[in-house]
């Protein structure tokens, strides 16, 4: 009875509901995209998903990651998915990955599901989900969010085309929601359609993504279907050196200052200097000790909004008088 909606489907039947059931899914990133995702692949029954975040569930979460609550706040996002999810589908294997993907751990995780789907927000996981892939053989449904408009596309997939064949280059600075903004609909409804991708790569019904990059704008309503190349070469650097990490270096402009930047270890791009403290926002209550008291700190994010909270936090809680807030983030402290 819980699938006899979909069951009745010429596309899915019983047949496809076993494939479903037998089918492994690894979503990488459980928050705008991926908790609607997450949601739906459950709820068709895909057999296998696992769910890797590094990243706690914040107040800012919740009005795009359907998953959560106010009691949720603090708390690890894989493992609460995990939980809620089990709860929505008691008959499929749902298993938590509280850890960040890295160049270590990438190829060998992504190779232990049969499809991979990118929750993420930034272009250096999407680089690394994208090498990893490569190497282990495996397609991945990908989407991206500016502002009002989404991208989406399937890469790796039989043969076809990967993300480095649409873009060679990275660009210098991630553009995440939490600097642009986002209306919560808008991951609901790329990550919703991620899900649809997947599901169709489990069937093996309707036309995938693979060689296509659909564009939408939510707001006009409006979307558009772009070719996509493949080039060989791309792939072939991967195959032949293995995952290529994306790092871009820079340097801050003033070197006599001190500085404290609370970005996560994956956010770009990176400053090379012995005078920046890099304690995740994340690791701050295990890490206070690092920070100094005695001078004058400048502590820095993607946009200032971030590092603008963390300054109000650790004066109010834990007495420090000497932070003090970059205003515009990273790009106003760095040589261009």
């Amino acid at each position: 009875m819980r699938y006899d909606r979909q069951i009745k489907l010429d596309e899915v039947g019983v047949s496809g509901q076993e494939k479903l059931r037998n089918a492994s899914v690894l979503i990488l990133g459980v928050g705008g995209l991926g908790c609607p995702a997450a949601q739906y692949l459950a709820g068709a029954g895909v057999g296998r998903i696992g769910l890797m975040d590094h990243d706690r569930v914040s107040l800012s979460n919740l009005h795009r990651q359907t998953l959560f609550n106010e009691g949720d706040i603090g708390k690890s996002k894989a493992e609460v998915a995990q939980q809620k999810l089990q709860r929505l589908n008691s008959e499929i294997s749902l298993e938590a990955i509280p850890e960040a993907l890295s160049i270590e751990n990438a190829q060998k995780i992504c190779g232990e599901y049969d499809l991979i789907l990118d929750g993420t927000d930034n272009f250096e996981t999407k680089y690394l989900i994208n090498d990893a892939c490569i190497l282990a053989d495996k397609p991945w449904v990908y989407a991206s969010i500016y502002k009002n408009e989404g991208q989406l596309s399937v890469f790796n997939y039989q043969n076809g085309p990967s993300y480095r064949c649409l873009f060679p280059k990275t660009t210098r600075q991630n553009i995440s929601c939490e600097a642009t903004g986002v209306l919560g609909v808008t991951p609901g409804i790329l990550g919703t359609m991620q899900a649809t991708e997947i599901l169709k790569i489990i069937l093996g019904a309707g036309n995938v993504l693979s060689g296509k990059l659909k564009l939408i704008h939510v707001l006009s309503g409006q979307d558009q279907l772009l070719s996509i190349s493949k080039r060989e070469e791309e792939i072939g650097k991967i195959k032949d050196h293995g995952i290529i990490p994306v790092r871009i270096e820079c340097k801050v402009k003033d070197e006599n200052r001190k500085y404290l930047d609370i970005r996560e270890i994956f956010e770009q791009p990176k400053i090379n200097s012995e005078n920046v403290i890099q304690i995740p926002m994340s690791d701050l209550d295990e890490r206070l000790w690092e920070i100094p008291k005695e001078e004058e700190i400048l502590v820095f994010c993607q946009s200032g909004k971030r590092s603008r909270k963390v300054v109000d936090l650790l004066k109010a809680e834990y007495g420090f008088e000497n932070l003090k807030n970059v205003e515009g983030g990273i790009e106003t402290i760095i040589d261009e």
